[in-house]
C-alpha cells in the first residue's frame, strides 16, 4: 500500500473522530449541558466544518493532490499544538495528551513521506 494510502485513510479517521466530536456536543447541547444555546450550535458547525475539511484532505492526498498532503501536515501539526496543551496548565492531562500525540505525529511522518514519494527524482547533471 503506498504511503500517501496510509495518510490518507489516518486523516480519514481524523475526520470520523472530529465528526464524532460533533456528535458529543450535539448530545450534550440537547441534554442542556452548555452554557450558551448560541454558541453551541456555533461551536458545533465549526466542528462540522474542520471535519468536513479534514476529510477533504484525506481525499485529496488519496489522489495525490498536493494540496490534500500540505493540509493534512497543517492539520497534524495543529493536533500537536492540541497536545501541547493538554500537557500545560492547570489541568494537564499526560495520558489525554499522549493520545492525542501519537496518531498526529504518525500523521505526520507518513504526510512528509508521501510528500517525498510524490516529488519528482532529480537527474544529477555532475
Amino acid at each position: 500500500m503506498p504511503i500517501r494510502l496510509a495518510a490518507a485513510a489516518l486523516l480519514g479517521l481524523e475526520a470520523v473522530g472530529i465528526l464524532a466530536l460533533a456528535g458529543w456536543q450535539t448530545v450534550a447541547l440537547i441534554g442542556g449541558d452548555t452554557d450558551s444555546v448560541v454558541s453551541s450550535i456555533a461551536l458545533i458547525v465549526l466542528t462540522v466544518i474542520g471535519g468536513a475539511i479534514v476529510a477533504a484532505f484525506g481525499v485529496a492526498t488519496a489522489r495525490d493532490v498536493s494540496a490534500g498532503r500540505s493540509g493534512g501536515i497543517v492539520t497534524q501539526l495543529l493536533v500537536l499544538s492540541v497536545a501541547i496543551g493538554a500537557i500545560t496548565g492547570e489541568w494537564a492531562a499526560p495520558g489525554i495528551a499522549l493520545l492525542i500525540a501519537v496518531p498526529a505525529v504518525i500523521g505526520l511522518i507518513l504526510l512528509v513521506l508521501a510528500v517525498r514519494a510524490a516529488a519528482p527524482r532529480r537527474r544529477d547533471d555532475d
